[in-house]
C-alpha cells in the first residue's frame, strides 16, 4: 500500500482477467519506493528476473490440455497476438468495461508473468496487465495504528463488475483455444514446465488465502504501510491481494476462481501416471 500512489494495482484477470481474461486481482504497491528505485525493464526481462520455482520443471504435465482443447486453427505468433487476444477477451464481457482496464500490449506475456509471480514475495510493476485504479489508498486511525478505509473499496467497482460479468466456462474455453500462446510465454520466462500446471497451482494458492475477521492494523513505514501482524505481512503478493480487497470481494473472487479451476480442468485428458 502506498500513501503516495494510487494505492493499488490490479493483476489482471490473473485468474480471471489477467489469467484468461476473467476478472481481476488487485496488487497493492506498499513498497512503491523500493520498486521505483529499480530500473524499468521490458516485460520479458522483468519476468526473467522472477524465476519460476524448481517444481515447475516436471517431466510430464499434471493437468494436460489435450489436442481437442488447444486450438486447431492457426494462431498468430506470440509477439503479434495482441489484437486477436484483445478481441477474444472483450468478447467475454458484455460491454467495454474491460477495455478501459486492460493494457493493450504484450497481453499474454503480461498475464503469464503476473500469474507466475503471485505466489512470490515480490512482483515487477511493469508486467501487470491491468491499469491502476484511480484515487489514493486511504487509511484511518485505529488504537494508535491504522486500518484500511472502507472508502478504498469504491475504486475497485469496475474491476469487480468485469469479474462478475465473465462466464468462467467461456473464459476457460477461450484460454484452451489459445493455450499454445500461454505455453510459449511461460517457456519464455526460462521455465521447462507446463503453464496449465502453474495456473492450477496459483489458483489453489489464492484459494488458500486467509479470510481475516475484522480490520487488520497497519504500521506506517517511510513510504506506505505494512501489516502490524507479521503473519499477514509475510504472505505472498497474491494472498495479500485477496485479503486487501475486503471480505465481500474476496469471497466473490474465490467463487469465480473455483468455477474457473473447474472449467479449466473439465474434459482435459488425465495425466500420465
Amino acid at each position: 500500500m502506498s500513501s503516495q500512489s494510487s494505492g493499488s494495482k490490479w493483476l489482471a484477470g490473473v485468474l480471471i482477467v489477467a489469467i484468461v481474461g476473467l476478472g481481476a486481482v488487485f496488487l497493492y504497491r506498499e513498497k512503491q519506493a523500493r520498486d521505483a528505485a529499480q530500473p524499468s525493464q521490458p516485460v520479458a526481462a522483468a519476468s526473467t528476473a522472477l524465476p519460476s520455482a524448481p517444481f515447475h520443471d516436471a517431466a510430464l504435465p499434471q493437468h494436460p490440455i489435450g489436442p481437442a482443447g488447444a486450438s486447431t486453427a492457426a494462431l498468430p505468433a506470440l509477439d503479434q497476438s495482441d489484437d486477436a487476444i484483445l478481441a477474444g477477451l472483450l468478447a467475454l464481457t458484455s460491454d467495454g468495461a474491460l477495455k478501459t482496464l486492460l493494457r493493450p500490449d504484450a497481453i499474454v506475456s503480461r498475464m503469464v508473468s503476473t500469474i507466475d509471480a503471485l505466489p512470490k514475495q515480490t512482483i515487477g510493476m511493469n508486467i501487470l496487465p491491468l491499469r491502476t485504479p484511480t484515487g489514493r489508498f486511504q487509511v484511518q486511525p485505529d488504537d494508535g495504528m491504522f486500518v484500511e478505509s472502507k472508502k478504498n473499496l469504491e475504486r475497485y467497482d469496475t474491476y469487480m463488475y468485469v469479474a462478475d460479468h465473465v462466464n468462467p466456462k467461456a473464459a476457460a474455453a477461450w484460454y484452451k483455444r489459445n493455450y499454445p500462446l500461454f505455453q510459449q510465454a511461460y517457456r519464455d520466462l526460462g521455465t521447462n514446465g507446463y503453464f496449465n500446471d502453474r495456473l492450477i497451482e496459483v489458483i489453489d494458492h489464492l484459494l488458500d488465502a486467509p479470510e481475516p475477521k475484522g480490520n487488520l492494523q497497519l504500521l506506517p513505514e517511510k513510504v506506505g504501510y505494512v501489516y502490524a501482524n507479521p503473519t499477514y505481512e509475510q504472505l505472498s503478493v497474491g494472498q495479500k491481494f485477496m485479503i486487501r480487497i475486503g471480505t465481500e470481494n474476496e469471497a466473490k473472487l474465490k467463487a469465480k476462481l473455483r468455477a474457473l479451476r473447474e472449467a479449466v480442468l473439465a474434459d482435459n485428458p488425465q495425466a500420465a501416471p
